[in-house]
């Protein structure tokens, strides 16, 4: 079954509400697609749709802590990479720690279900810290902030839409 896509702006019913209000504003080319939720993880997406591995971005929160403060941030990387949060991530945001947040406290924070949370439309204030490599793809397929669709559009349009800080992020 093929994706069917089309303008995001054009259906906030397949968006999580703050993504739904990011995308309104935005002057970037973003696609929906509606997909089965059950088939939301980025293997099995990718799988079941015909989608590159290396044509899909997965966002992950990384709390950063230091001094009792604790500031969170969204990690882009290819589906195909993995972030150094421990390294590169942890020293960029100048914290002593950084992990992955707890899902729990991902969702509650962001307003997106857990395996849909995207860049765009996270809390005011977040850094969107996006791999070189995702930059690169003329096409890349990214969470909508819930589990029933999917968001693609172009690596520059992602840093355009969320003002990622695009950096050398994997291992």
């Amino acid at each position: 079954m093929p994706l069917e896509w089309s303008p995001a702006s054009d259906r906030p019913d397949l968006l999580a509400d703050p993504v739904a209000k990011a995308v309104a504003g935005l002057d970037v080319k973003v696609e929906v697609a509606e997909i089965d939720p059950e088939l939301s993880d980025t293997a099995a997406f990718c799988e079941r749709y015909g989608v590159a591995m290396e044509d899909s971005a997965n966002c992950v929160v990384v709390a950063a802590k230091r001094g009792g403060e604790t500031r969170y941030a969204a990690v882009m990387v290819l589906a195909t990479a993995r972030a150094d949060v421990n390294g590169i991530v942890r020293r960029h945001l100048d914290a002593r720690k950084a992990s992955f947040a707890p899902q729990a406290e991902a969702v509650e924070l962001t307003g997106m279900e857990y395996g849909g949370i995207t860049p765009i439309g996270l809390p005011e204030g977040w850094p969107v810290l996006v791999d070189e490599n995702v930059t690169r793809r003329p096409f890349v397929v990214i969470g909508s902030g819930v589990r029933r669709s999917k968001l693609a559009l172009s690596g520059e349009a992602l840093v355009a839409a969320t003002r990622g800080e695009v950096l050398a992020l994997t291992i």
